[in-house]
């Protein structure tokens, strides 16, 4: 088996490993017929998981009132970040 190219784990990977960690975990002690996490653990994880993923909250769209009854037209940008 060859080497790896990179020994370490750039930030968002490891971000996102313990991110998934800390779902399996929850997961876990959802589908448990006994409680594996005490609720401070539970909170903990929670409180660490909404630091790591955007939180999905509900977005309403509206347009101009003077095109009541028209469709809104939604343009979208894809900007690379590394320039």
């Amino acid at each position: 088996m060859a080497a790896r190219k990179q020994l370490w784990h750039p930030d968002e990977v490891r971000q996102k490993i313990q991110a998934s960690q800390l779902i399996n975990r929850l997961m876990a002690h959802i589908n448990s017929d006994t409680p594996i996490m005490d609720s401070s653990q539970v909170t903990a994880a929670t409180k660490l998981l909404n630091k790591v993923l955007p939180d999905l909250s509900a977005v309403q769209l509206q347009g101009p009132n003077d095109d009541a009854g028209k469709p809104t037209a939604i343009q979208f940008t894809i900007v690379d970040p590394k320039g």
